[in-house]
């Protein structure tokens, strides 16, 4: 799903947040999102997934540019994500009920990203006695079971070891070769962004200091606020 925005804003109590004039995410792009504390890159993320409504400015989604967000084609993945208190095979299948798919093809989907997520000796177990990392897996699946045309992701390894972080990054990586889906990653982790996506969006105090491609940006910045803060400088 392509993204297109065009003088973009979010105020919170008259404090202007994120500031975007000009932003076009192209269809199959895996982006990530990168920047200090406070850049705006989570208010983004959520103003694409239409959980708040911008102060002002367009953001379009797909070919038709519509101007509301295609809720049965996106998906998100918080930080800390909320499960069903049910079985983990019911979380992933939730989503599939709701849109009327058979009790067979709803078994095979199941069976498919638990197999691939390393998931298939839970798909029996209750999702408050998961860890963190399998909570992560669990949520990923599930966003993951209608085969959705935009993905989005804020820090979904944060506060998981590196074995799952491992293969969370695969999966993304798969459905974006595999499926063509949009994936936007919100992450701190430079390392991440250089090995996981393709493109890479440098946010500071709220506004698009650079974007292109995520190796060569975090390799040789072209702009020094980005350059400061791939270095490890704090931004102020």
């Amino acid at each position: 799903m392509k993204l297109y925005m065009e003088n973009l804003t979010k105020e919170y109590e008259g404090r202007k947040v994120l500031d975007i004039g000009k932003l076009q995410i192209e269809k199959g792009d895996l982006c990530g999102i990168i920047g200090p504390n406070g850049a705006g890159k989570s208010t983004l993320l959520n103003l694409i997934a239409g959980l708040i409504k911008p102060t002002s400015g367009r953001l379009m989604y797909g070919d038709e540019m519509e101007l509301t967000a295609p809720q049965k084609k996106i998906t998100m993945v918080f930080q800390t994500p909320y499960l069903m208190h049910t079985t983990v095979e019911k979380n992933i299948a939730y989503p599939l009920k709701l849109r009327n798919w058979s009790s067979d093809r709803i078994e095979a989907r199941v069976e498919e990203l638990t197999r691939e997520l390393g998931l298939t000796n839970f798909r029996r177990q209750k999702s408050w006695k998961l860890s963190g990392g399998e909570t992560q897996k669990v949520a990923l699946a599930r966003a993951l079971s209608f085969q959705p045309e935009l993905l989005l992701l804020d820090e979904p390894t944060a506060n998981v070891d590196p074995s799952t972080t491992a293969e969370i990054e695969k999966m993304l990586k798969r459905i974006n070769d595999t499926s063509g889906t949009t994936v936007i990653l919100v992450t701190h982790n430079l390392v991440q962004a250089k090995r996981v996506c393709a493109q890479a969006i440098f946010l500071n105090q709220g506004k698009v200091v650079e974007y292109g491609e995520s190796e060569k940006m975090l390799k040789s910045p072209e702009h020094d606020l980005t350059r400061r803060f791939v270095a490890g400088e704090l931004l102020i």
